[in-house]
């Protein structure tokens, strides 16, 4: 397998995490954001939509969009599981990780702040003041429901790595990025904590990868 990445995409940081607790060590290979790489006809034959990641399979086969990715890895490589068993539980995992997903991650990635720098001539104060609304609202909710859950454990939901943490690890790196006090968020700020501990979340971390030089 191969991994078309950017060490410091928040989409890329989260499917080396899944991959990372899978087991899983394909092949880095990375796609400069900074100079613009993905926009180049080269990537493009791998990924019409230009953007990272993509994982492309010993067969040739080539996946984009991490939601997608990330669900292959779960029917593919059942264990550990990044899902609990009952449809319940796993709805509520789901729901934590589309708050980062859908609701936080698209409107803070690199495509809008860049429209917004160079469109609407924001500088970076106003960016940081910008991802910070949508961070703050979106961790607000998440902090919320960890509070509501009794039987939440050590990480987003139970004992062990989910989902759910899978998405919440890059967006609190995301937010320190741009200047969001994490601390406002004891819960969150406590499985960061703990997912730190971890050499699966550790090894994915943007700066531990070769081109965050």
């Amino acid at each position: 397998m191969k991994l078309y990445n950017f060490f410091r995409s928040g989409t890329s940081h989260r499917l080396r995490i899944a991959l990372n607790l899978k087991g899983l060590t394909p092949d880095y290979v990375a796609v400069d954001l900074r100079t613009e790489q993905h926009l180049k006809d080269a990537f493009k034959a791998i990924n019409p939509q230009q953007l990272v990641p993509a994982l492309a399979l010993d067969d040739g086969a080539v996946l984009i969009q991490s939601p997608a990715i990330i669900e292959w890895l779960e029917e593919s490589y059942p264990t550990p599981a990044l899902l609990p068993a009952s449809p319940l539980d796993r709805a509520r995992v789901r729901a934590l990780a589309a708050i980062v997903g859908c609701d936080i991650h698209p409107i803070n990635n690199r495509r809008i702040l860049e429209t917004l720098r160079h469109q609407f001539k924001a500088d970076e104060a106003a960016v940081n003041a910008w991802c910070a609304t949508w961070i703050s609202a979106g961790f607000d909710a998440y902090e919320a429901l960890l509070a509501a859950d009794p039987q939440r454990g050590r990480f987003s939901f139970g004992d062990a790595p989910t989902l759910a943490d899978v998405y919440l690890i890059p967006q609190v790196e995301s937010a320190r990025r741009f200047k969001v006090d994490v601390s406002r968020w004891p819960a969150i700020e406590a499985i960061d904590k703990t997912c730190a501990g971890l050499d699966a979340f550790r090894r994915a971390a943007p700066a531990a990868q070769p081109d965050a030089a």
